[in-house]
């Protein structure tokens, strides 16, 4: 690593966000979500259901793929985390996630409109979500690498902003080139760009192709300049891995506080994911937002994640992550009880007069609490995982801190989908994610502020 300063080995670190977040904005929650929302409903509509029932059946497809996405990424994070660690090397393993985020966006583009090969692009759709999830495991494993002890939160911090900026950037793109109005046109009245043919809805379709390219484009820096650290390999191959792994695991018991804390933040995570997951979705099905307004909505969402995380990552450093996750989880509970609580027709019970615009004014408000509390969520966390990884096993440790955030991913989406099936009603699909909240916020009481990797070592 001496050819590459520690300046550029953080900004190519930096890099990893800024490229890989339009798989979650673009994607996930503002577009490609949202898109097959309605592609989806307007499928059931043709199947003769009503309306709500529609819309539940869609939202429940949706959260059934990110279910059983959770469900891989879960069991094979701390699997992969050991053998990178028991062989020393991290970069090959992001080559090979890299391949699977690209070749899943890109194959979105083949979404047809009608509905009828919805099952083959959630698959496409899954494929490029894996590789987006464990290629950030290994990323946040480098930090202990990148950053020192005390820059830990802060460097955590401008990450995600970074990483949101990419977002931002990346979503902004496609509402002036590419998505359309009603009118034919783009937001800033251009016609879409490449000569998309909006009848066939290839200016939404793009954007599986435009998350594809720019991860390319922009994971240069991260190859060039973050190396992997000079560590002797622990182990041979699988068997190696697991042994490492065997040994992490039997000691968890050990460690009371990294326990209490992959507990605490599975549920918090895993509620924090729900958000993202269907805050999109809703504003579709709930209340009637086009997908232009949703991407609006995404671009405000992106600039308070952007400033919170970078706001967060200098709080963290002064008072430490504990005390910012605590403050974020709470506010985003009082979210989710408003977003439970409104639709078009009344806000927490009150009757609202035809074509209120309160639930829409409400719902952005929402919208910045969450890109903007998520994000300092994400890097506060983060940043106290950090204070609870083993320095000789970075990666091995933050596959099960992925193992933590997704070994219940499947249960919000499950959960909401569940909910939805029986309630009929994609609004109060979501309030599962308060109990998850909750539970996170108990368990935090046993995590200790500072960490333990000082007090403990699988080496």
């Amino acid at each position: 690593m001496a050819d590459v300063s520690a300046r550029k080995r953080i900004w190519g670190w930096f890099f990893f966000d800024w490229a890989s977040q339009p798989y979650h904005t673009l994607l996930v929650t503002f577009v490609f979500g949202p898109f097959f929302a309605a592609v989806a409903s307007n499928y059931f509509l043709g199947t003769g259901l009503e309306e709500e029932a529609a819309d539940a059946r869609a939202q429940t497809l949706w959260s059934w793929c990110l279910a059983l996405s959770g469900l891989v990424i879960a069991f094979g994070a701390p699997i992969m985390g050991a053998m990178a660690d028991s062989a020393g090397r991290r970069i090959p393993w992001m080559v090979c996630f890299s391949v699977l985020y690209v070749v899943g966006a890109a194959g979105l583009w083949w979404t047809a409109p009608d509905g009828s090969n919805m099952i083959a692009m959630l698959v496409m759709f899954g494929i490029g979500f894996i590789g987006a999830e464990y290629a950030l495991i290994f990323v946040n494993s480098q930090l202990p690498s990148v950053a020192t002890a005390e820059d830990v939160g802060s460097t955590s911090g401008s990450g995600f902003a970074f990483g949101y900026l990419g977002g931002l950037a990346s979503l902004a793109i496609m509402l002036v080139f590419f998505q359309t109005m009603d009118g034919g046109r783009t937001i800033v009245g251009l016609e879409p760009a490449l000569g998309l043919d909006a009848a066939q809805d290839e200016d939404k379709r793009i954007v599986g192709p435009l998350a594809a390219a720019w991860y390319v484009v922009f994971m240069i820096p991260y190859f060039l300049w973050v190396r992997d650290a000079d560590t002797a390999p622990k182990g041979t191959g699988f068997v190696g891995a697991m042994a490492l792994l065997k040994k992490s695991v039997a000691n968890l018991p050990n460690r009371k506080s990294l326990l209490a804390y992959l507990g605490s933040s599975m549920f918090y995570r895993d509620a924090l994911n729900g958000l993202y997951s269907f805050g999109g979705t809703y504003a579709t099905l709930v209340l009637d937002w086009s997908i232009v307004r949703v991407g609006i909505f995404g671009i405000v969402s992106a600039v308070a994640a952007a400033a919170f995380s970078w706001v967060g990552g200098r709080l963290d450093k002064r008072y430490g992550p504990k005390p910012v996750i605590v403050v974020a989880v709470w506010i985003l509970i009082g979210v989710c009880i408003t977003i439970v609580s409104m639709d078009r027709t009344m806000f927490f019970g009150i009757p609202l007069e035809e074509g209120s615009a309160l639930p829409d004014i409400v719902f952005f408000g929402c919208g910045i609490l969450i890109g903007g509390l998520g994000g300092t969520l994400q890097s506060a966390s983060r940043s106290l995982m950090v204070r609870h990884t083993d320095p000789a096993v970075p990666t091995e440790s933050f596959g099960l801190y992925g193992l933590s955030g997704r070994a219940t991913a499947f249960v919000a989406p499950a959960l909401i989908g569940l909910v939805t099936y029986i309630s009929g009603s994609a609004q109060i699909g979501v309030t599962p994610l308060i109990l998850l909240f909750l539970v996170g916020l108990i368990l935090l009481r046993w995590v200790q502020a500072k960490g333990d990797s000082e007090t403990w070592s699988v080496s």
